[in-house]
């Protein structure tokens, strides 16, 4: 079996491309990259908690910042 191609095999290719056609490449790959993305999400969603937020984490305390005001 033949060893399958990578991104350092394919750049001399990609140096030989008219500079419209590096970017049609590159809007290609991105569009492959993203349906990739969407299949994944599909077969194992994110779980309900995961992009949750906990308010308690987002307090923060303010004493012992005076040290670092600006001196007028």
């Amino acid at each position: 079996m033949s060893q399958p191609l990578t991104a350092h095999d394919l750049w001399p290719l990609v140096l030989k491309l008219p500079h419209d056609e590096r970017v049609r490449l590159a809007k290609l790959a991105l569009k492959a990259a993203a349906s990739d993305d969407a299949a994944a999400y599909r077969a194992a969603p994110p779980d309900v908690a995961e992009f949750g937020s906990n308010e308690e984490s987002l307090a923060w305390e303010a004493e012992g910042w005076d040290e670092f005001s600006a001196k007028g």
